[in-house]
């Protein structure tokens, strides 16, 4: 498996975002208002994949001090491990929600190509650039998330291998 590129991520943000400009531009009229805690959901699922690399961390961590050692005696009692398969799906789940971050982000800033120019002509340009903001901020910081626990989902090379030693 390998990791989300940034490039592509940034592709897909600025390709929505060219889009659903043209989407907002062509049929803002006829849009309903767009209220500020629609893209709270995105928020809620950011702050769930950062605390989930946050234990993910600390749990392998843990794992990894809890190994024996040469020269360090074998631990007395090994706590669960964490299961390889867990880590495989929550490095899916991460390059899902990078993605899905990055369309969410496209979207609210295509909103924002429309609305942030027309805030002295248009009464409802004020709200809908409000959600707009919150939009991007939330769906970057799921972007963030997803990276990090992708991060730590990564199996760190070997500190007691030589530095020569081929892997499999």
């Amino acid at each position: 498996m390998r990791p989300v590129r940034r490039r592509d991520l940034l592709v897909v943000v600025a390709g929505l975002a060219l889009g659903s400009w043209l989407v907002v531009r062509a049929s803002y009229g006829i849009l309903p208002p767009l209220q500020w805690w629609l893209p709270v959901p995105v928020g809620v699922l950011a702050v769930a994949e950062a605390l989930g690399a946050r234990t993910l961390r600390a749990r392998l961590a843990a794992e990894r001090d809890r190994r024996p050692r040469p020269g360090r005696p074998s631990p007395a009692a090994a706590a669960r491990p964490v299961e390889p398969l867990l880590v495989a799906r929550l490095a899916v789940l991460a390059q899902a929600s990078a993605y899905v971050g990055a369309v969410f982000a496209g979207c609210w800033a295509g909103l924002l190509l429309y609305t942030v120019p027309a805030l002295g002509r248009l009464a409802a340009a004020g709200g809908d650039t409000t959600t707009g903001v919150i939009g991007v901020l939330l769906s970057l910081a799921l972007v963030a998330a997803a990276l990090w626990l992708e991060h730590e989902c990564r199996i760190p090379p070997d500190r007691d291998e030589p530095a020569g030693a081929a892997h499999a």
